[in-house]
């Protein structure tokens, strides 16, 4: 069940795919009003600027040149996974007044399908801390937050290749935007759906250590490099197709985002009645 304010944004990115499945259900909570009445947007829209995108990271490194002067050096690569979002939709002819309605068709729809791919180029990283030292490697956000653990990588003379898999959560700004194409009886209504993300960013932050104590404990000559895991801003878009409704007549049209297994993220925006956004969009 949702609950809470209206969201208000509007949309900069491209079009995404949409693969949807219904069910049916019903909802008495709060209602928000129609998502383009305070918009800059001609379209009824949702805005999430903080969605939260699981992401599962699978990094190698290598070392060599573990010599005093520059110091050792190297390489990272491999992938992140992200873990995928949707958006659920739900059409109901029973509003009781303006604030909650008595029952209600739903389909969600899965806009980025889980396990999205985005390759880690191989980067050369310079430790700059001398000699032979011990390697570690945390994941941070665009904001430098810690989004893991410090993970001890190995020594830099052992540095024949490492492998290093991690899960967190980074957040990207979703939108979606939405058309109404038909408002018939059977089967309709008929609605397009674009939506796009523009991902915060990721980075992991290799650190070089001069001795082995253990994280929190004290250290000497730390050195730390940064290299992008995920780009900040980068966007993501997909296909555009229609949705099917399915319930038939003037239907209220509410919409939120979910996360990649259908669990609702934020809050239900309510897009209008049929009728009446396919009156403003024609």
């Amino acid at each position: 069940m949702w609950t809470g304010t209206l969201r208000r944004a509007a949309a900069l990115l491209g079009a995404l795919f949409l693969a949807g499945a219904c069910t049916e259900g019903s909802s008495n909570a709060p209602i928000t009003s129609p998502s383009f009445a305070a918009s800059s947007s001609s379209l009824p829209h949702i805005n999430n600027t903080s969605l939260p995108i699981p992401v599962t990271i699978s990094a190698d490194f290598s070392a060599y040149d573990c010599s005093n002067n520059p110091g050792p050096r190297i390489t990272f690569s491999g992938g992140s996974f992200l873990g995928g979002y949707g958006v659920e939709m739900t059409f109901t002819n029973n509003m009781k007044g303006t604030h909650t309605y008595t029952d209600g068709h739903t389909v969600d729809v899965t806009v980025m399908p889980a396990d999205e791919q985005i390759v880690i180029p191989k980067q050369p990283v310079l430790g700059g801390a001398g000699g032979n030292p011990f390697i570690w490697v945390q994941f941070v956000g665009a904001n430098g937050a810690a989004l893991s653990d410090e993970i001890f990588v190995g020594r830099c003379v052992q540095g024949a290749g490492w492998h290093v898999t991690q899960s967190a959560v980074t957040t990207a700004s979703a939108y979606a935007t939405f058309t109404v194409t038909g408002c018939e009886n059977s089967p309709g209504p008929y609605i397009n759906f674009t939506s796009g993300v523009t991902m915060a960013g990721m980075s992991a932050r290799i650190i070089f250590r001069n001795n082995d104590n253990p994280v929190g404990g004290p250290h000497e000559a730390d050195v730390t490099r940064n290299v992008t895991v995920i780009p900040a801003g980068l966007n993501l878009t997909f296909p555009k197709q229609p949705v099917l409704g399915g319930v038939g007549g003037n239907p209220w049209i509410f919409a939120g985002f979910t996360d990649a297994d259908g669990t609702e993220l934020g809050e239900p925006t309510l897009l209008g009645r049929c009728e009446q956004l396919s009156k403003v969009l024609s």
